[in-house]
């Protein structure tokens, strides 16, 4: 068996078997078609970064659903819950993920020597794809702490007073958890050895950046756009957020 080809036999059969254990437990944390699209996710992100990458990859979503149900029943009363009670499909899995997919992909590509300067590709796209999850995650708990707990919520274009789960409201209890969600996954970036001190600061910054911009699309643009589905702001979001951890780092250092 050529060496190359184990890390992709160990995360189709590492997922497969996460797929079974997940496809009979009584509490459902997707959809069906969510964990076969999660499945392909996992494969992905194991066969072109590792553990490390997939380390990443499944704090977030862990967290990511943990913090979803923070205070369900009063977001559910008040008709401001994520649908399906904060059961995830597939549309789900690639707003958060696509950005951070490309990013592993394009790191893989590296590390084969089809680009020239492979060790600052790798370094730029490991970057993007932990600051992409910090930005979602800042997002996540950013939204569902304030429709939970934000005391005022504002809209952030205009700061005037809105019902908290208004798209574009903020709150200082929302922004602070956000904070706090990127540096959880910043820190597990660093722990696994994807990104420098350096980096998770810049994911930190980034994913601020993001987040607030997201805010921003959420106020301005999301309403007057049907098609704009919460999944394409959360791509949008999460490449903003990529993107901007990336420039920070070319510019700065």
């Amino acid at each position: 068996m050529p060496p190359a080809a184990l890390p992709w036999i160990v995360a189709i059969a590492l997922n497969s078997i996460l797929l079974a254990i997940a496809w009979f437990l009584p509490k459902k944390l997707l959809t069906p078609a969510g964990y076969l699209h999660a499945w392909v996710l996992g494969v992905l992100v194991w066969g072109c970064l590792g553990w490390q990458g997939y380390t990443v990859v499944m704090v977030y979503f862990l967290v990511g659903t943990a913090v979803t149900r923070i205070g369900m029943a009063e977001k559910e009363a008040a008709g401001i819950a994520e649908k399906r009670s904060g059961v995830r499909g597939p549309e789900n899995v690639w707003g958060s993920a696509l950005t951070a997919t490309l990013c592993a992909i394009g790191i893989f590509v590296a590390q084969q020597g089809w680009l020239t300067e492979t060790n600052l590709w790798v370094g730029l796209l490991s970057l993007g794809y932990v600051a992409s999850f910090a930005t979602k995650l800042s997002d996540t708990t950013a939204s569902e702490v304030g429709k939970a707990y934000g005391k005022r919520t504002f809209l952030i274009t205009t700061l005037r007073p809105v019902p908290a789960g208004t798209e574009g409201a903020v709150s200082l209890e929302g922004t602070l958890a956000g904070v706090v969600g990127s540096a959880v996954m910043a820190a597990v970036g660093l722990a696994t050895g994807l990104i420098t001190p350096v980096g998770a600061l810049l994911c930190l910054i980034a994913a601020f950046i993001a987040t607030n911009a997201e805010s921003v699309i959420g106020a301005t643009l999301q309403e007057q756009l049907p098609w704009l589905t919460n999944e394409l702001v959360n791509i949008v979001n999460t490449t903003i957020g990529a993107i901007a951890a990336i420039l920070l780092a070319l510019i700065f250092f």
